[in-house]
């Protein structure tokens, strides 16, 4: 989808429909046609949020988007509202949508651009049927439906109109949306397909391609030779060559701290020995949803050209039972020495991520923050609205759960206390990588994590309720990318000082 920002009047833009926001209380936006003053007046076009109608005048389709009380309009009403738009400009057949920007805030309007862009959003590439069949049979191939009776599954345009110039603002924000959609492919990939092999070529191809990225990727051997024995622990069960991918960000003139990103990228995760139950284990193709979001957000960073510096670790394999797999009982050494009781086969995720957080650590991260589909837990305690923030360092805490307010991305911390410390030690090893009770499930992988850290702030977001299924009108159902807007809002804030 191409997008653009102009100064031009909505009439003067090629877009075959024109979006216009309306306030509680305010006039008719200026240079509107009287067909949407006419439907206010008449009650038909209401202003409370994500009213919609539609009217047309000079040649254009004219829809009315509610935006509810102005005081209450925040970047998040604003992509749910574009979200909302976008979805009757879909059933309306629209091509090239508009938006007259309602305010020049800038984050409302890249907001506008974010929303358009997610809701726009569709996996389509493994169904028989291509996603954009052209025209010129009487019916299309499949449907049994007549051209005009299929609708575009995506837009071919977006434009959005204002005073002043935005177009950097815009240009960021459909970078942005880009990677986010980019991990949303990566995660809606099955498993036979989105192997850790193909993440790692998928990264390999990011670094050949963006300036100032680079990317290196080490495979069971390599993983073992580093003496990372929870990671390889995890990965003995399967076949497929695990991944360990680490991408480097270091553009000219970037100052302030190295910043460590760690991704969990388990591409399919069984249980292992400890077998999870059948029903949903489909949706555990989407285990390595930390490691997309870290991989795309790195990709949006260095598109942006953002001064910082960054050192991002994913570690990629499947967890599979085999007659090779770690079992309950197995006691796993990590590469700081640490050992592990692995009581748990399904605990293993803060496997992998012990080994990755060392590795973060020995490459010089300054400050880690890792991103993980790591718990059940967090989703009984915040559900999908929330991810899990556990953090070591207040002000690290504080940075993390800015960019989430900002972003529209929101974490919720929760507390690190020495008794947790208690419920992981092992009985026979240093550390147990499921302590038996089910107390503090979320907090206690987090306490786990801790332990390979050392000294270095860090921010553990665990992101199992909000990895898919989100629920919001922008990313409803299948992958949301979360973490890919946050992590990005987080490396501007270092980049800009702010």
């Amino acid at each position: 989808m191409k997008v653009s920002w102009t100064a031009e009047r909505p009439d003067a833009t090629d877009a075959d429909t024109v979006a216009i926001g309306v306030f509680e209380g305010d006039e008719t936006p200026a240079g509107a046609p009287a067909q949407v003053g006419e439907l206010l007046a008449s009650g038909e076009a209401r202003r409370s949020f994500k009213s919609l109608a539609l009217t047309h005048a000079d040649g254009k389709r004219r829809l009315i988007v509610g935006l509810g009380a102005r005081e209450d309009f925040t970047p998040e009403r604003a992509r749910v509202a574009a979200a909302v738009a976008r979805e009757r400009a879909r059933e309306i057949s629209t091509k090239v949508l508009c938006w007259q920007a309602p305010t020049a805030d800038g984050d409302v309007v890249a907001a506008l651009v974010q929303g358009t862009a997610l809701a726009d959003y569709s996996f389509d590439s493994h169904k028989s049927q291509a996603l954009d069949t052209p025209k010129g049979a009487s019916t299309l191939e499949g449907t049994g439906k007549p051209d005009a009776e299929v609708k575009p599954k995506r837009l071919e345009g977006l434009v959005l109109t204002g005073d002043g110039d935005l177009g950097a603002i815009v240009g960021e924000a459909r970078i942005l949306s880009e990677a986010v959609n980019e991990a949303r492919d990566l995660q809606n990939r099955p498993a036979n397909d989105l192997t850790p092999t193909a993440l790692a070529e998928h990264a390999r191809k990011l670094g050949s391609e963006i300036e100032h990225l680079s990317v290196e990727v080490e495979e069971r051997e390599g993983i073992v030779a580093r003496s990372m024995g929870a990671f390889a622990a995890v990965a003995q069960g399967t076949e497929q060559e695990p991944a360990l991918i680490t991408l480097r960000y270091e553009p000219p003139g970037a100052s302030g701290p190295l910043l460590g990103f760690v991704g969990k990228a388990v591409t399919f995760d069984s249980g292992g020995i400890s077998l999870k139950p059948g029903a949903k284990m489909a949706e555990m193709k989407f285990d390595m949803s930390g490691g997309a979001a870290v991989i795309s957000a790195l990709a949006a960073i260095a598109r942006m050209g953002l001064a910082v510096r960054i050192v991002a670790v994913v570690g990629a394999t499947e967890n599979l039972p085999s007659g090779r797999s770690v079992k309950p009982g197995d006691i796993v050494t990590a590469s700081n020495g640490r050992t592990i009781e692995v009581n748990n086969t399904d605990a293993e995720g803060r496997l992998v991520l012990a080994d990755c957080l060392c590795h973060a650590v020995g490459l010089g991260a300054e400050q880690i923050v890792d991103l993980a589909t790591l718990t059940g837990a967090v989703i009984i305690a915040l559900g999908s609205t929330y991810a899990g923030l556990i953090s070591s360092d207040d002000a690290l805490a504080a940075r993390v759960t800015q960019a989430g307010e900002r972003s529209g991305e929101i974490v919720w911390r929760l507390p690190l206390h020495e008794e947790y410390d208690e419920l992981i030690k092992g009985k026979y090893g240093d550390l147990d990588n499921a302590p038996e009770g089910r107390k503090a499930g979320t907090i206690t992988g987090a306490a786990f994590l801790s332990n390979f850290v050392g000294d270095t702030p860090w921010a553990h977001l665990d992101i199992a309720g909000s990895a898919w299924d989100l629920g919001r009108a922008y990313a409803p159902k299948g992958a949301s990318g979360y973490g890919v807007r946050l992590l990005v809002d987080l490396a501007r804030s270092y980049a800009t000082g702010a």
